[in-house]
């Protein structure tokens, strides 16, 4: 029954996390199709599928779609552990670095529609693999440049215009420019009359284009599902620790003595001989 009405949930009224939380697409995922949650049980694939359709950024917590789709909070982590250990979802942490320099870890929960094993999250956590497609960043480049007219009325650029100039704009938010970075290069001093809008804007792009950063690994981190422990990769298959595996710890050697502890009881040891070698001398 809760199969039936599921339709009416809309991912575009799901609630979004605060900025920088919520869901996160894992990078190189196969184009989508109807059977991509088929290996699912019915209820875990329809979860998934409306997961899949929500956008970066979206709230995936427990309460939170329990307030938007016809399963209770409990049925909900059933579902989510279960379509974890499918190898849809994942969760943890990442060092992220702001504007100003400094840096912070945040919660992330990164989701994808094709299913990953347990060694592909492993690379993944340590940066070897493919990052996401760039599609969010030239949506971000072609509406910057279709506003421009707004700051400088004489840029004002054509539709095709801002299909061609797009690229070039996506280049400089890929080396960390901000949009206000990029403005200001466009708009600072300029010549008067403005003869060709979109070629000054294009030779703008090229020249003051903004060296490339030096690569650095991501700094990732999963966690338990169940109980959020921090772990490494090979230490969490399916997304869970051996502990709420169900599985024993190995027995760990006792520890050292320390020296001091050592020393105590070999004095302890000698007294006790030494008491014992006096009672036999009176008896």
């Amino acid at each position: 029954m809760a199969d039936a009405n599921f339709s009416a949930a809309s991912p575009s009224a799901h609630p979004m996390a605060g900025p920088g939380y919520g869901k996160r697409t894992a990078p190189d995922q196969l184009p989508g199709t109807s059977h991509d949650f088929a290996h699912l049980p019915p209820r875990e694939a329809a979860i998934a599928a409306y997961l899949d359709r929500l956008p970066d950024g979206a709230d995936i917590s427990v309460k939170t779609l329990a307030k938007q789709l016809p399963y209770g909070q409990c049925a909900l982590g059933t579902a989510l552990n279960r379509i974890q250990q499918a190898g849809h979802l994942r969760r943890g942490r990442e060092c992220v670095t702001a504007d100003d320099g400094s840096s912070r870890w945040i919660t992330r929960t990164w989701f994808t529609r094709t299913a990953r094993d347990d060694d592909w999250w492993a690379a993944f956590t340590r940066g070897d693999v493919p990052k996401q497609a760039a599609r969010p960043t030239r949506s971000r480049a072609h509406i910057l440049l279709a506003a421009l007219g707004r700051t400088a009325p004489v840029l004002s650029l054509s539709q095709a215009d801002c299909a061609a100039l797009a690229p070039l704009v996506t280049e400089w938010l890929e080396r960390g420019a901000s949009e206000d970075d990029v403005l200001r290069a466009l708009t600072a001093g300029l010549p008067t009359p403005v003869h060709h809008p979109a070629a000054l804007v294009r030779n703008r792009l090229t020249s003051k284009l903004p060296p490339s950063p030096a690569p650095r690994p991501p700094l990732r981190v999963l966690e338990c599902a169940n109980c959020g422990a921090p772990g490494r990769p090979e230490s969490l298959p399916g997304g869970r620790c051996s502990a709420c595996r169900g599985e024993r710890s190995p027995a760990q050697p006792p520890a050292p003595l320390s020296a001091p502890t050592v020393q105590d009881r070999a004095a302890q040891i000698r007294a006790e001989m030494s008491q014992r070698r006096r009672e036999k001398a009176r008896t």
